[in-house]
């Protein structure tokens, strides 16, 4: 390095992490991760509430539903999906069973376990707010333009490495 190089270079960090900002701590990264989770959550959660009367946990449970094999799951099947505990997803179906929009029914090869099971009617509203819920969070997440790729390897990374194995 000549003179002139090493003098243009001198107080200029070699290694990015020594530039306060410069890449930023686990500590906001999670922060951002959440943040995003949520406002995502809320915004979904009220258009679906508004125009078809079902919370996006509801929605969820349904569209699983919809997709699963003969339109039905167990409760622990679903509590896996929806990322719920068994109480919570006893809940969620209790209130899908309530609207008419899921039936409970005890079935397959074990006769003890308890399954919900899509109706008519929960499929036409699935088939309904998955054009609001799908359009909604694609046009949020298109504000990751050219990052989309890159954001969504990483995520899925993270989350196949925090994932808890039973």
């Amino acid at each position: 390095m000549t003179r002139s190089e090493d003098a243009l270079a001198r107080g200029v960090p070699r290694d990015a992490s020594e530039v306060p900002g410069a890449i930023p701590r686990a500590a906001e990264t999670w922060l951002r991760i959440v943040q995003v989770h949520d406002r995502i959550t809320r915004r979904v959660d009220s258009a679906l509430h508004r125009q078809y009367g079902i919370s996006l946990t509801a929605f969820e449970g349904l569209r699983r539903l919809a997709e699963a094999p003969g339109e039905r799951a167990t409760m622990g099947e679903l509590a896996e999906a929806l990322g719920l505990s068994r109480p919570g997803v006893t809940n969620t179906v209790n209130r899908l069973v309530a609207e008419g929009l899921v039936l409970r029914e005890r079935g397959g090869r074990d006769k003890r376990l308890l399954h919900a099971r899509l109706t008519p009617a929960g499929r036409e509203k699935v088939r309904a707010a998955a054009h609001t819920h799908d359009d909604l969070v694609a046009h949020l997440l298109t504000l990751l333009g050219d990052d989309t790729a890159v954001v969504t390897d990483a995520l899925a990374r993270v989350s196949s490495a925090a994932r808890i194995r039973y």
